[in-house]
């Protein structure tokens, strides 16, 4: 049987994926995720995963390899994981009450193939208060996440509107994962009938 492999620590691809029934080996990545001058934030998004992908598919080669990355953006602007609280307030002060883009970029590597899918979404925070910013920042939850916040999570209470994928903004588009995992012969266990 063909192995699978997330090439991501983030423990909420790991969970979506388990959603479906996938037990994958976990390969943590280390790739540069600064922006190239002049790159757009999907075509950044688009870069990480393969990037991301390629890092783990040179210790499994036989492998089906599934990377992501995601990008918050505001037009070409991105919002990425915040160094500190003085950062997470500035994402939250551009990005409140305003709609903005969550741009999930999924690629998965096989047998020298690369399939790669993008999965961009809208996502409207209402404005945050000095006293909520804090209280959030104190939770620890947007520490690690793109745009310093989590829609599944505490963040949802942030959360004005959502137009797209939920998973997506999670960080793992489930509906074109599943898809790009069935063309390699990994169709979702949740879906086989046995586990």
């Amino acid at each position: 049987m063909t192995s699978l492999i997330l090439a991501s620590a983030s423990p909420r691809r790991l969970a979506l994926l388990h959603q479906l029934g996938y037990a994958p080996e976990v390969i943590a990545t280390d790739v540069d995720e600064s922006p190239r001058p002049g790159e757009s934030p999907d075509t950044l998004a688009l870069r990480l995963a393969h990037s991301k992908g390629l890092a783990a598919a040179t210790a499994r080669p036989e492998a089906v390899i599934l990377a992501a990355d995601t990008v918050v953006a505001l037009g070409d602007r991105t919002f990425g994981k915040p160094s500190g609280y003085e950062e997470a307030v500035r994402m939250y002060t551009v990005l409140g009450g305003v709609w903005h883009q969550v741009h999930t970029a999924v690629a998965v590597l096989h047998r020298g193939r690369v399939d790669q899918r993008l999965c961009s979404s809208a996502v409207r925070l209402r404005p945050l208060s000095s006293a909520e910013m804090r209280s959030y920042w104190d939770t620890g939850e947007p520490v690690d996440k793109a745009g310093a916040y989590a829609v599944q999570g505490i963040g949802a209470v942030f959360v004005s509107g959502l137009q797209g994928s939920y998973s997506g903004v999670m960080g793992l588009p489930l509906f074109e994962t599943a898809e790009m995992l069935a063309a390699c012969g990994l169709s979702p266990p949740c879906l086989s009938g046995h586990p």
